[in-house]
């Protein structure tokens, strides 16, 4: 399991292979979330990059609002 250190300006740096298995770029924001001790960081996903990923997804059965819990 990949490791890091905290330097002294409270950087870290996401290890390569990491980096490369998430696709990771440099200036890329992720989103950093704190549950029970846990720190998780998120890759932040340009709204462009989500287009056409639904594609397909059938428009049967869905709900409308006021039937939602």
């Amino acid at each position: 399991m990949p490791s890091t250190t905290i330097s002294p300006k409270f950087q870290i740096v996401i290890p390569k292979d990491v980096r490369e298995k998430l696709h990771l770029s440099p200036q890329q924001r992720l989103q950093v979330l704190e549950k029970g001790g846990v720190i998780t960081l998120i890759p932040v996903i340009p709204l462009k990059n989500l287009k056409g990923s639904l594609k397909g997804m059938s428009k049967t059965n869905i709900r409308e609002k006021k039937d939602r819990l």
